[in-house]
């Protein structure tokens, strides 16, 4: 059953899905791949979906994908499918161009945080909503993480007190973002990363455990672990 989206809803949500996952191993676009019976793109765009405030999703595919990806979502929610290019910041502002006129808040998110839950796309655009021009969610880091030079050799220990593992999704007023994009030099894979190139504050909430970044087949292994429960 195709979901219906919000018409009066005031958050859009980007999903840059036109990466090949050399990580996860061979198989074709990481986004393609199969969690359980279902692409990991499917399960993302399921749950943002599910997310009131949703408005308008659009997806970038792989070029050579883009019938098959909205025939593909067509089932799920009512999904813009646009081509990507080669790096992710072109897919983002790809699909940032798409947004039709409306929703003022833009949410950035990875398909292969495929299990993050509806009320995390809720937090970040709450957050964005209450005047933060720019929202990451993320996680305490607990790992003892330690600085190393280029042979290996141990050169402190880092305190991981003031350091966060960022997730997505990523929130942003949607002037911000755009001029974020329309000023980007090089390639970056974190959006709050060109935000801060421009010198405007990014503001953390709680992030969620099941929004793990599904990378290596380990990850993939875990991620079906916890579809399963």
């Amino acid at each position: 059953m195709t979901a219906q989206l919000n018409p009066r809803g005031d958050v859009a949500v980007l999903i840059p899905a036109a990466g090949a996952g050399v990580r996860l191993g061979p198989g074709g676009p990481k986004a393609l791949r199969l969690l359980g019976d279902e692409p990991l793109l499917v399960h993302a765009v399921r749950r943002v979906a599910a997310a009131p405030s949703v408005r308008t999703i659009v997806v970038a595919a792989p070029p050579a994908e883009v019938a098959a990806v909205r025939q593909l979502l067509a089932p799920v929610a009512a999904v813009t499918v646009v081509a990507g290019g080669v790096e992710r910041q072109e897919s983002v502002a790809l699909a940032l161009a798409a947004v039709p006129a409306g929703p003022e808040i833009i949410l950035v998110h990875d398909a292969a945080r495929a299990l993050a839950p509806p009320e995390l796309f809720e937090s970040v655009a709450a957050a964005v909503r209450s005047g933060r021009p720019a929202v990451i969610p993320v996680l305490p880091v607990v790992d003892t993480v330690k600085e190393v030079d280029a042979d290996g050799v141990v050169l402190g220990t880092v305190d991981r007190s003031a350091l966060r593992a960022v997730q997505t999704p990523q929130g942003f007023r949607r002037a911000v973002l755009a001029a974020a994009h329309a000023g980007a030099a090089g390639s970056l894979t974190d959006d709050a990363g060109l935000v801060e190139k421009q010198g405007i504050p990014v503001t953390c909430v709680q992030g969620h455990e099941h929004a793990l970044k599904i990378t290596r087949p380990f990850d993939l292994a875990v991620a079906t672990l916890l579809l399963a429960s």
